[in-house]
């Protein structure tokens, strides 16, 4: 995974069952920063289940961040469980995923995202465009308010 100058180049591919460890270590190198502690099991569900629509980011064959792109039974998209490991932010991969979240939204004819963030990430989705439409106190967990955004595509 280089380029002609032999630097390391981000990739991405659907999430797999052998991913799950690298996925579960990146989020709790988050938490508390990020994620509320109580949950690491909710992750841990979602990730047992199989998600479709789910990938991780590859840089130097790591896995460094993933996120997921869910369409619901009432016609609904969201952005679900997106994470970085903290040693690969900054390097623009948080940029990338996002791209790459527009862009599989546009080709699949979607004109809005949701976003359930915290506060502490709501800043990150702003970046890029999202409002937020609400905010629950505590809504994650003690000291980790919920903050509901809109991405129109």
């Amino acid at each position: 995974m280089s380029n002609n100058r032999g630097e390391s180049t981000l990739s991405f591919r659907a999430w797999q069952k052998e991913d799950r460890e690298a996925c579960l270590s990146i989020f709790d190198a988050n938490c508390p920063a990020f994620f509320a502690p109580n949950e690491r099991s909710d992750y841990a569900r979602f990730l047992d289940a199989a998600p479709n629509g789910y990938e991780v980011c590859e840089l130097a064959g790591r896995v460094v961040g993933a996120f997921g792109l869910v369409t619901h039974g009432d016609g609904g998209t969201s952005l679900t469980w997106i994470m970085i490991d903290p040693d690969a932010q900054g390097a623009g991969i948080g940029s990338a995923m996002m791209e790459r979240v527009v862009s599989r939204a546009t080709v699949s004819g979607l004109s809005t995202v949701n976003i359930a963030a915290s506060h502490k990430s709501a800043a990150f989705f702003e970046r890029f465009g999202a409002v937020a439409i609400g905010r629950t106190i505590d809504g994650w967990g003690p000291g980790m308010d919920r903050v509901d955004m809109e991405l129109r595509l």
